[in-house]
């Protein structure tokens, strides 16, 4: 789906496009989060949020599977639900509405909406009522239950996916894996058009051609399109300081606007042709190339023909790797939802002007009793809660409430939006094809489980465990002679990596020795686990559980390092009074060759394993993994160091000066290259402070 986007602030070269109707926000009635709810941010002040370099590529870990069998529930707490959710009804309105049912400890346990909202509590409150086991250990749970009305049931709907996405309630069905997903925009703010990937919100001038499943689709389709109408992908701050052509002319993926080496008119024809491309008009471009190349080879201008043939190839290229390309969906979502052994997988395939950009499989947390139309839909409703959603919902299911569904989601799009279920024709084959990923997605994943699985349970044999570990933690640190010194952590579970939980630690100790490896694993150590003691005293923490079911405190902490490293890190748990983690140092072997590691353990000796054992090649996957997250981190923090040190101590130049500058220039070395009065025409920075910038950098030795 194309979409323009305008700032009223910036002129552009597009005209404006008509603004749509504002989605309905439930989040504006949403209340204050309920207190005891999952903290959002277990870790916030001292632990910084990871910059996460998520392989988009990756599909989602599995959530544990909840056994709702023969479980026995007492008769005494399951009567103190049915009493605390009949004195709801009492209060409760006959119009439409949310509820949430809460426990003792005021946690969500059960986020619901009605159209009638004392009807369906009363369904709940009757004892003799034959309901599912997953339903009666929720009301058995249940001490209170909190009610929001609203105007119409489609409000509610929309309200209802807004707060299970914000609360994780425990007997609802869970959207875990929710990133945002990657658009094209080709810009309008400059008379030479960027193309680039872009991600966020829609406020940059320009149009944006998406969603597409993954970056890398992305990415591959720019690089295509920038063979095929060499459109420029470098900053604008680049493109105004290049005085010859770069290496993407060069190669023929740019058209050199930036020297002159095409004209105006000519690159405002690539850039509309690259827009028709992707608005769905490629037959057009392809026939209008192709009569392009025969007129060049039959006026025997063979190097112009053979540039339309690699134009040409290059759009066969992308319409290639897109796989399925249906011809009669123009614009749709197909949904595809497979169950087996307790597990869901929803398939997701996203289809734009006639052409396929790409798919994703998602793993929702929901216990074994959520038939597939019910995950189906609750799926649904968290999916678009802040996504826009296209003309065509199609779904390998039928759902319920599906008039319902797109009534909430015209609301939101501004523009009818249709959800069904197809039964014949190229829509069948399609969902067909959908449900044939999905069955083959999760069973890729229940085999990586299995795999991961007989990894941990060899990790017990080796280690002499108590148990298999559900979360290991991999703490490492990094810094070039003690400067820009940061630590990190990568978490480890049954389903893998967990990388929306991995955090960085910036060291701010300011009478550390520069270089003081076991003083920075100490800091790092103590303030993670000072913090998680805190949480626990406070109930803020879950020493058993988090939201994912994935225990918060880690029975398994990994250390790059030594029998130094292994001390550092026993001396803070002793401290601390944490006897019931299992500590492991993993140490480099001879010349730092993999596959001779010594691992040490509190107590023991040394444990060396042969090179090719499956559990050292474990262990080395972790090491390696919190070694990469950890130079990731340092290497920004240097980057930002670099860039901002000759600004540093320019009299009378602070931060906002200094944004300014970068903004305009793009980089440090253009602003030393800059005259003065080039300086003077950037935001804020007057002729005097353009004078002290440029007498800075020409009077300081390099």
């Amino acid at each position: 789906m194309a979409r323009e986007s305008t700032n009223p602030a910036k002129t552009t070269g597009e005209d404006p496009s008509s603004s749509r109707p504002d989605p309905l926000r439930p989040e504006q009635t949403t209340p204050e989060p309920v207190t005891g709810a999952p903290p959002q941010d277990l870790v916030a002040g001292d632990v910084d949020p990871a910059t996460v370099n998520v392989d988009e590529e990756d599909e989602g870990r599995l959530p544990d599977v909840t056994e709702d069998g023969n479980e026995v529930i007492a008769e005494g707490p399951l009567a103190i639900g049915h009493a605390a959710i009949e004195n709801a009804v009492k209060l409760a309105p006959t119009s439409p509405g949310v509820y949430r049912m809460l426990n003792a400890a005021n946690d969500v346990l059960y986020v619901g909406k009605a159209k009638n909202v004392r009807k369906r509590l009363s369904s709940y409150a009757r004892a003799s009522a034959p309901l599912p086991a997953r339903i009666l250990r929720m009301i058995a749970a249940t001490v209170s239950v909190e009610i929001i009305s609203t105007t119409t049931e489609t409000e509610a709907l929309l309200l209802e996916a807004n707060l299970i996405k914000q609360l994780r309630p425990r007997f609802n069905v869970q959207l875990r894996d929710d990133k945002s997903f990657p658009y094209i925009l080709i810009t309008g703010d400059h008379w030479a058009p960027q193309i680039l990937k872009h991600r966020g919100a829609q406020t940059r001038p320009g149009q944006y051609f998406g969603p597409f499943a993954s970056a890398g689709a992305v990415n591959r389709t720019i690089t295509a399109l920038q063979r095929a109408f060499l459109i420029r992908s470098c900053t604008d701050a680049f493109f105004e300081s290049r005085t010859r052509p770069c290496l993407l002319y060069q190669i023929k993926r740019c058209a050199g606007p930036c020297t002159r080496e095409i004209d105006f008119p000519g690159y405002t024809e690539l850039v509309r042709e690259a827009k028709d491309f992707l608005s769905g008009r490629s037959q057009a471009v392809k026939q209008l190339l192709a009569a392009e190349m025969e007129k060049a080879s039959g006026e025997l201008e063979f190097e112009t023909a053979a540039l339309y043939r690699d134009r040409l190839a290059a759009l066969s290229s992308i319409q290639s790797q897109q796989g399925i390309n249906p011809r009669t969906v123009e614009e749709a979502d197909l949904f595809a939802i497979h169950q087996e052994g307790g597990y869901s997988c929803v398939e997701v395939f996203f289809f734009r002007t006639g052409q396929n950009w790409g798919n994703r499989a998602y793993f929702p947390r929901a216990e074994k009793s959520f038939t597939p139309e019910e995950v189906l839909a609750s799926f649904l409703a968290q999916f678009y809660d802040d996504k826009p959603p296209p003309k065509l919902i199609l779904l390998s299911h039928g759902i319920e409430e599906a008039e319902l569904m797109a009534s909430a989601l015209s609301i939101k799009a501004g523009f009818k939006v249709e959800v069904t279920t197809p039964q014949r024709g190229e829509k069948k084959e399609l969902i067909a094809h959908a449900l044939t990923n999905a069955r083959e997605a999760l069973g890729r994943k229940l085999a990586d489980t299995a795999t991961q699985s007989r990894l941990l349970t060899g990790l017990v044999t080796t280690l002499g465990l108590s148990q298999a570990p559900r979360r290991i933690e991999v703490y490492d640190n990094s810094h070039i002679q003690g400067t820009n010194a940061v630590g990190a952590m990568i978490v480890a579970g049954p389903d893998g990596f967990i990388k929306n939980q991995y955090r960085k630690f910036n060291i701010k100790s300011e009478g550390l020795t520069p270089g003081d490896d076991y003083a920075m694993m100490r800091e790092v150590l103590q303030r993670r686990f000072k913090r998680l003691l805190a949480a626990s005293a406070e109930g803020e923490a879950k020493t058993s559980q988090t939201e994912d079911d994935v225990p918060q405190w880690p029975d398994l902490v990994v250390i790059d390092g030594g029998r130094g490293q292994l001390n550092a890190a026993k001396e803070i748990f002793d401290s601390l009074g944490l006897a019931q983690i299992s500590l492991l140092a993993v140490a480099k072997g001879p010349d730092r060759d993999a596959g001779r590691e010594t691992l040490f353990m509190p107590g023991r000796e040394a444990i060396k394993l042969e090179p090719r054992d499956p559990v050292l090649y474990f262990i080395q996957r972790l090491r390696d993994e919190a070694h990469r997250f950890v130079i990731g981190s340092h290497r920004k923090l240097r980057k930002k160091d670099i860039r901002e040190a000759g600004l540093q101590e320019i009299p009378g130049i602070g931060p906002s000066r200094k944004r300014a500058l970068l903004h305009h220039f793009g980089t440090l070395k253009e602003i030393e290259r800059a005259s003065i009065a080039d300086l003077g025409k950037v935001p804020g920075v007057s002729a005097e402070s353009a004078r002290k910038i440029f007498e800075f950098f020409h009077t300081q030795p390099s």
